[in-house]
C-alpha cells in the first residue's frame, strides 16, 4: 500500500489549526469595557472598584511593566443564543498573550462585582465561565498584571526589565479580545481527542499497526465532518474516534499516577509581591477544576504561599482550606518554602520544616509527610536525616534529571544521607514538573523508566508551573482519554500519597543511592549575589544568638520571651532561602528586596539581643561579656559570661559586651 502518512499528518494539522479550534466558539461578542490604571504597586479589589473607570477599547495597549490595569467587562446575554447542556457560557480574554510560556507574561484575576475571585486569566487558561440565561447581564472586573517576559525565549539575555527602576514606563501590551462567548462542548471534547490521538500516534514506532490506525481514523474522521460545519458535524467525528480511543492499554503498560501541580516559585523572574498575586490566580483555577472534576486532586507544597493567600485573599483561603478538608487540595512538602537545601545552615533546614509543617498542623489539621522539592539545585547529604527527623517518609524531586554529564541510574530508590538514614526517594521519569500530559511526555515517561523488570509505577506532576497558572481542563480532558489507551502508558489522577504508597507496595527493596544528590547544573548558584548569602548567613547566627539570650532571660529573670518577633524573623529568613532567592538566580529586584528584609532582621534582633542582655545583666556601673559561642572566647567560657576588659562592644566571636546601666 502506499504510504501517505506524513500528507494525511499534514491534512490532520491544518484540520484542526484553521477547523477545529476556530469552531470552538459558536458565537462570540465583545463585551463594553473601562478601565483605571494603578498609579503603583498592586491595590486591593475594594479599593480597585472605587476608582474611576473610562472607556476603552480592544487594539489599544495597555501595562507599564510591573503595572496592574484594572478592566471592568460589562454586557448582556443575546436573546437568541442557545444556552443549554451542549454549551457554555464563557467571557474569553486576550490580554495580548505571547508565545512565551504561561506565567512568564501577562496575568490576571477576575473578580465579581461583589469583590470574590471567580477564576485567573493566563495564555492557556483564558476563559471564565459564566452562568448566565439569555437576557441575563454580563459584569465582571478583570485584575490584569502587566508582567514583563524577561527571559526573552530563556535566552536570558540582559534587560532592564528586571528592575522597576530601570524598566520603562512605555505599555507594553495591548489588549486583543474581551468577548462573551458560546462554547459547543461537542466541538471542544473533539478537540481533546485529536489532541490525545495525534500526540500518541506521532510517539509510535512508524512500523507499528497501531500507529496507522490512529492516522486513519482521524483521516476517515475529517473526511465525515463537513468543514464548513463544524458545529453540526462534531458528533459525527467523535463516533469515527470512538473505536481507536476504546482501545485499552496493554496489561504490560507503564502505569502513570497523574498529580495535579504548579510549581510557583516564590520569586525568580517577578518580585514576591507577585508571587503572592500568582498563588491566588493558580489557587482559583484550581478551585473551579476542583467543582467540575470529582476525580480531581491538586497538590501544593510552601506553606509560606498558604500564608500569604489568609492574609491577603481571606475568602479564598476559607475556600482552599475547605478543599483541604476535603482530601481535593493537598499540601505537601511540609516546609516553609522549596528552599535551597545546601546554603542555608542545619538548623535552617530543620526549622523550615518546623515552621511548615506547624502551619499546616494548625491551619489545616494535617502533616505532610512527603518533601516535594522538584526545582531545588541539588540536595545535601544531610538532608534524609532532617526529613526523618521531621517526622516524614517520602522524598521527590526532579531537578537533577537536568545533570549535564551524570544521569541518575535511578528513578526509584532509597536515599542515604550521612547518618545511614534511609527516605524512599522518587525522581518522574516524565523529566518535567510541568507536564501537560501530552502523548509526547507520557511516553517519555515509560521509556525512560529505569526500574523495569522490577516496578511499573511512576508519578507526573501535571499542571502549569515556575510562573504559576496549574492544571487545564485540556489536561484533565488528556488524562481521562489516556485512562487506559492502546500505545499508551496507563493514566490515574491520583494524588502524591497514594502514588508513594503504591511505589513502596511494588518495590520493596529498592536501590540504595548514598550521599550527596549533586546537581550538574546552575553551578553559579555558589557565587551568585553575594551579599543575598552574606545576609543569610549574618542572619542565622544572629537569630541563633537572639534565640539563645532570650531563652536564658526567660528561665534566669522571668523576662517576656519575645516569640512573635523571632517567629517573623525566622519567616523572613526561610522565605528568603527559597531556590531562587539565596542561590542568586533572581532578577535585580528580588535581590534589592532580600537585602532590604536581611537589614530588617539584623536590626530586629540586635534589639532582642540587647533587651534579653539588659534583663540579664541588671544594673549597675561596669560592664559584663556574653560568649553565645560553644568554646572560650578570651577568658570567657562557651555560652558564658564574665568581665573583660579585652573585647570591645559587638559580637565578632560569638561575644557580646554589655555595660549596664549606672
Amino acid at each position: 500500500m502506499h504510504d501517505d502518512s506524513a500528507l494525511v499528518q499534514l491534512r490532520i494539522d491544518r484540520f484542526v489549526r484553521e477547523r477545529l479550534v476556530p469552531a470552538i466558539h459558536r458565537k462570540a461578542v465583545p463585551l463594553t469595557l473601562t478601565a483605571w490604571a494603578a498609579p503603583g504597586e498592586p491595590v486591593s479589589f475594594d479599593e480597585a472598584a472605587g476608582q474611576e473607570y473610562r472607556p476603552f477599547q480592544t487594539g489599544r495597549p495597555w501595562g507599564r511593566p510591573w503595572g496592574t490595569t484594572w478592566f471592568h467587562a460589562t454586557g448582556t446575554v443575546p436573546a437568541g443564543w442557545p444556552v443549554d447542556e451542549s454549551t457554555r457560557l464563557e467571557v474569553v480574554v486576550d490580554l495580548g498573550f505571547s508565545t512565551a510560556t504561561p506565567g512568564f507574561q501577562a496575568e490576571g484575576i477576575a473578580w465579581s462585582p461583589a469583590g470574590v475571585i471567580l477564576k485567573a486569566i493566563s495564555p492557556r487558561n483564558r476563559s471564565v465561565p459564566i452562568a448566565l440565561s439569555p437576557g441575563g447581564a454580563v459584569d465582571l472586573y478583570i485584575e490584569a498584571a502587566s508582567n514583563p517576559d524577561v527571559t526573552s525565549g530563556f535566552t536570558f539575555v540582559p534587560t532592564a526589565l528586571g528592575d522597576p527602576a530601570t524598566a520603562g514606563t512605555e505599555p507594553i501590551y495591548t489588549l486583543r479580545q474581551v468577548d462573551l462567548a458560546l462554547r459547543d462542548e461537542t466541538v471542544w471534547e473533539l478537540v481533546q481527542d485529536f489532541w490525545t490521538l495525534n500526540g500518541l500516534q506521532r510517539q509510535l514506532p512508524k512500523a507499528l499497526p497501531r500507529r496507522a490506525d490512529i492516522l486513519h481514523a482521524l483521516e476517515r474522521c475529517i473526511d465525515a465532518m463537513d468543514p464548513d460545519d463544524v458545529s453540526g458535524t462534531a458528533t459525527v467525528g467523535r463516533a469515527a474516534l470512538a473505536p481507536v480511543l476504546a482501545l485499552p492499554a496493554s496489561a504490560s503498560a507503564h502505569r502513570v499516577h497523574a498529580v495535579g501541580h504548579a510549581h510557583i516559585d516564590s520569586a525568580w523572574l517577578w518580585p514576591v509581591r507577585e508571587t503572592v498575586r500568582k498563588v491566588a490566580r493558580t489557587f482559583s483555577n484550581v478551585l473551579a477544576l476542583i467543582e467540575e472534576n470529582p476525580d480531581f486532586a491538586f497538590a501544593a507544597s510552601s506553606a509560606q504561599q498558604y500564608a500569604w493567600l489568609k492574609e491577603h485573599y481571606p475568602e479564598l483561603f476559607e475556600r482552599v482550606k475547605a478543599q483541604v478538608a476535603a482530601g481535593r487540595f493537598v499540601p505537601v512538602g511540609g516546609m516553609w518554602v522549596e528552599s535551597d537545601t545546601n546554603m542555608p545552615g542545619g538548623e535552617a533546614l530543620a526549622r523550615q520544616f518546623v515552621a511548615g509543617k506547624r502551619f499546616f498542623m494548625e491551619e489545616f489539621g494535617v502533616e505532610p509527610l512527603e518533601v516535594w522539592l522538584p526545582d531545588s539545585f541539588g540536595y545535601s547529604a544531610a538532608l534524609p536525616q532532617i526529613v526523618a527527623a521531621a517526622g516524614s517518609c517520602w522524598f521527590l524531586t526532579q531537578k537533577t534529571s537536568w545533570n549535564e554529564t551524570n544521569l541518575m541510574p535511578h528513578h526509584t530508590f532509597l536515599w542515604e544521607g550521612i547518618d545511614g538514614t534511609r527516605i524512599f526517594t522518587h525522581f518522574p521519569p516524565v523529566d518535567t514538573y510541568n507536564a501537560e500530559l501530552s502523548g509526547e511526555e507520557l511516553a517519555r515517561a515509560q521509556r525512560n523508566y529505569a526500574e523495569k523488570g522490577a516496578a511499573h509505577t511512576s508519578l507526573v506532576p501535571f499542571g502549569w508551573g515556575d510562573g504559576g497558572g496549574g492544571p487545564t481542563g485540556e489536561m484533565i480532558a488528556a488524562a481521562r482519554r489516556t485512562a487506559s489507551l492502546e500505545g499508551s502508558p496507563t493514566v490515574e489522577l491520583s494524588t502524591p500519597q497514594r502514588f508513594f504508597e503504591t511505589a513502596e507496595a511494588e518495590y520493596p527493596e529498592p536501590p540504595v543511592w548514598s550521599g550527596e544528590l549533586y546537581l550538574e547544573f546552575h553551578r553559579g548558584t555558589y557565587t551568585s549575589q553575594a551579599r543575598t548569602k552574606r545576609g543569610n548567613r549574618r542572619s542565622e547566627h544572629l537569630l541563633r544568638e537572639a534565640e539563645l539570650w532570650a531563652s536564658t532571660a526567660a528561665v534566669q529573670t522571668d523576662a517576656a520571651y519575645p516569640y512573635d518577633a523571632l517567629q517573623q524573623a525566622w519567616h523572613t529568613v526561610l522565605l528568603q532561602q527559597f531556590h531562587d532567592i539565596l542561590p542568586g538566580s533572581s532578577i535585580a529586584w528580588v535581590h534589592q528586596e532580600a537585602e532590604r528584609h536581611y537589614a530588617e532582621v539584623a536590626e530586629t534582633l540586635h534589639g532582642l539581643v540587647s533587651a534579653s542582655v539588659t534583663a540579664l545583666c541588671g544594673a549597675g556601673g561596669g560592664s559584663i561579656t556574653l560568649n553565645a559561642g560553644p568554646y572560650p572566647v578570651r577568658g570567657i567560657a562557651g555560652l558564658g559570661a564574665g568581665t573583660t576588659d579585652r573585647l570591645g562592644a559587638g559580637t565578632t566571636g560569638g561575644a557580646v559586651a554589655h555595660s549596664a546601666p549606672a
